[in-house]
């Protein structure tokens, strides 16, 4: 290699400490001014190369240099120093030299600093320290599989909250999830991991198992009342006292049960309802010589009879009520049942005895074939005649309950926290929830925390059956308390409480149970190879409902008279995929229309959003407000789902008594028509042969002599051709029919 001194060409340098001498030998180049040798103002120091013109040498970086200048050195190093480290001093600092004649432009000191402290880290991080490398190699090495840990299940019964997930039973029991999702597959039920199961549902599952399991009852849950029969067996004798009786008036519909309670009370009742049919139950208390009875009016239509029995279950007295000029009936002798399953005493009131056809011994003699003996008769039930209409022996009938009630001597504690039962809640519009409760023991208050069923809440206001503010409620009082949380469902406990947040617990957990209840009913319904097998047959068919009602107890009615229709045919099954208390919302149309759902609207009406919202994706909202309208009307919707029925009609025969063959090979059938009609259209024919059917197909052809006929009636000869058969005889039957479609009915 020459050691000529190369041109400066006026290219940048190489890198930061890169040596300016040839690349062979890495000899420094010193004929070139800017050679580094401290004499250039512009030079670079080892942490960066100047911004004037170095000579690169032959173009190729050195490699025998090492980086001995630390990081913190090469950047502390001053611009004015370069001269003394000089260009030998860079050459050995390169550690990391770029590409081959590899080119950056010059960019002033500031970026030399920057050029050199970015490769002086790159050297750096060139070297590893051996704690570095010790960490790599752990880090690169493979982890060692994980032992399987082995499932230990627990000795003894293991103890199972009220409600669990699948998840939680399989960490309790020690069994894997997996197991327990087959166990409930094969026994119709189709959950996931994370399906809330009520402890009976696991107790069942865990029993295939062999796993013995219990029942954890939580501290909040052991002064909860399930029975207030219990609650006033438990209370002291001395504490007891005399109490109003509670009376339900029963009886078929239109015999006058609302009529016989308004001339009580003196209100005008029935006119206010929808049809003449009481729809809610009603509490309401009268006085009479100083004394208190409470009346419950029952709805007399069919299809409350859950709130009947209701009405039974919380009453002392029953009240029959029965027309003198129609008779029992049988929602007369549906009454008696719940009466005779409620083990309550029973007073027969012959209404209407003021009309000329009333004939109060053929109601006597009627109701001793069901087995109800009135005393005239030697039984123990009282019989009463009154006229609701006219006002004849109220003050008999009410004599007559105050005598029972002082025999069947009915007694509670008015100091203790109160207890009672929901006889009908709503959703007022300005009030909130709004529910109407017989105290049946104890003393409810003014602000007293009390839990109902799976809402919780705080009395703000009690109102008595007249619109009366109270501050209290003694035992046997209907009283409409506002306050709650939520809509209680009919039906359910109240019961004073110390601690509202106690109170709100066990309410949210009595929701998580009720809620796992319905969904494992649900499940249970049907297994997976039935549902499997009438989908396949298309025997499944679905009516989805969603019910809006302006009280809880019109949505019960509905509810079991939808009950009622599915038990009465397999074909269509209506379901209800949600119902609830108030106006019809939006979130009631979203519903709707995800799962194609009629909405029922049971005198509750939808707000604008709703509506608009409803007219846009045509969602069908059906208004109501007496229960037999909408009866039918389900009834019709059902049966429109079935598929239509096809009937078959004949309407002719006839017999072949020659046959021709045409130029076109298609064969004539000269016959005789035996009975009714053969037309050209609309009709098929059947060829039979010895009694069997050997082709069905339709008629192309018909004439008589030469010209062509619309029909030929019986008694006559034509000619005809059968469409698509050649293969017709001398002697086969034809008979001719058509098909009509009928619409099915339930």
């Amino acid at each position: 290699m020459s050691d000529k001194p190369r041109r400066d060409t006026g290219s940048t340098g190489t890198g930061a400490g890169r040596s300016t001498g040839q690349a062979g030998n890495n000899r420094v180049a010193t004929s070139s001014p800017n050679a580094g040798t401290g004499r250039n103002p512009n030079a670079s120091s080892g942490a960066g190369r100047s911004a004037g013109n170095h000579s690169s040498g032959s173009g190729r970086p050195a490699t025998s240099g090492r980086n001995l200048t630390p990081p913190a050195a090469q950047r502390s190093t001053p611009a004015s120093s370069a001269g003394k480290t000089g260009g030998a001093a860079n050459a050995r600092q390169n550690a990391t030299p770029p590409a081959r004649g590899a080119a950056t432009p010059a960019a002033g000191r500031g970026g030399n600093n920057a050029r050199g402290r970015n490769q002086n880290v790159q050297s750096a991080r060139g070297r590893q320290q051996p704690e570095e490398r010790e960490r790599d190699h752990v880090l690169r090495r493979p982890p060692s599989p994980a032992a399987p840990r082995p499932v230990v299940r627990p000795r003894g019964p293991v103890a199972l909250p009220p409600v669990m997930t699948v998840r939680e039973l399989s960490e309790a029991t020690g069994i894997g999830a997996a197991d327990i999702l087959k166990a409930m597959l094969k026994g119709g039920m189709l959950a996931n991991i994370n399906q809330q199961i009520d402890y009976e549902t696991a107790a069942l599952i865990m029993a295939d198992f062999g796993v013995e399991t219990t029942e954890i009852v939580p501290e909040q849950m052991a002064g909860i009342v399930e029975d207030i029969k219990e609650v006033l067996k438990a209370q002291p004798p001395e504490e007891m006292r005399p109490r109003p009786p509670v009376v339900t008036i029963m009886g078929h519909v239109d015999h006058g049960k609302t009529k016989l309670l308004d001339a009580i009370r003196s209100t005008r009742v029935a006119e206010g309802e929808a049809g003449g049919i009481t729809q809610h139950i009603g509490a309401y208390q009268v006085e009479v010589n100083h004394r208190k009875i409470t009346f419950l009016d029952t709805p007399g239509h069919e299809a409350f009879t859950a709130m009947r029995a209701r009405g039974a279950q919380v009453t002392d007295i029953v009240v029959l009520v029965v027309a003198a000029d129609d008779g029992v009936k049988p929602q007369t002798e549906e009454a008696i049942a719940h009466v005779k399953a409620a083990g309550v005493p029973m007073i027969v009131a012959i209404n209407k005895i003021d009309l000329p056809t009333a004939n109060p011994d053929r109601i006597k003699q009627q109701l001793a074939n069901i087995g109800v003996i009135v005393e005239e008769y030697g039984g123990n039930v009282p019989c009463v005649h009154v006229s609701a209409r006219q006002k004849i022996n109220i003050d008999g009938l009410l004599e007559m309950i105050l005598l029972v009630a002082d025999l069947e001597d009915l007694r509670a504690n008015p100091n203790a926290p109160a207890v009672g039962t929901i006889i009908e809640a709503k959703l007022d519009k300005s009030r909130g929830p709004v529910a109407t409760v017989l105290i049946q023991n104890g003393t409810l208050h003014l602000e007293d925390n009390v839990l109902v069923g799976c809402v919780a809440g705080k009395i703000k206001s009690m109102f008595s059956d007249s619109g009366k503010r109270l501050r209290h409620a003694e035992p046997s009082t209907p009283v409409e308390i506002v306050g709650l949380e939520g809509v209680p469902q009919a039906g359910d406990i109240l019961q004073v409480m110390d601690d509202l947040v106690m109170a709100r617990e066990i309410a949210l957990q009595r929701q998580r149970q009720q809620r796992a209840e319905a969904m494992a009913a649900t499940v249970r319904g049907t297994s997976l190879e039935e549902l499997f097998g009438k989908v396949k047959q298309g025997q499944v068919k679905e009516l989805n409902l969603i019910l809006k009602a302006d009280v809880q107890g019109s949505l019960d009615a509905i509810a079991h008279l939808i009950e009622q229709l599915n038990q009465s045919q397999q074909a269509v099954q209506t379901r209800i995929i949600h119902r609830g208390v108030g106006a019809i919302t939006e979130g009631d149309v979203n519903l709707a229309l995800a799962s194609h759902a009629i909405i029922i609207g049971f005198n509750a009406r939808p707000d604008p959003a709703a509506r608009r919202h409803a007219e846009q994706h045509g969602v069908d909202i059906r208004f109501y407000n007496i229960i037999y309208q909408l009866q039918d009307d389900l009834k019709k919707a059902m049966a429109g789902m079935l598929a239509p029925t096809v009937k078959e009609v004949v309407e002719g025969y006839a017999e072949v008594r020659n046959t021709f063959r045409l130029p076109t090979r298609e064969v004539v059938a000269g016959v005789y028509v035996t009975d009714g009609k053969v037309t050209r259209t609309g009709q098929n024919v059947r060829v039979l042969r010895r009694g069997v059917v050997i082709h069905d197909g339709k008629i192309s052809s018909l004439k008589r002599f030469k010209d062509d006929v619309r029909e030929v009636t019986a008694g006559y000869e034509c000619g005809l051709i059968v469409e698509g058969f050649n293969d017709i005889e001398i002697g086969d039957a034809l008979e001719f029919y058509r098909q009509e479609t009928v619409a099915a009915s339930l």
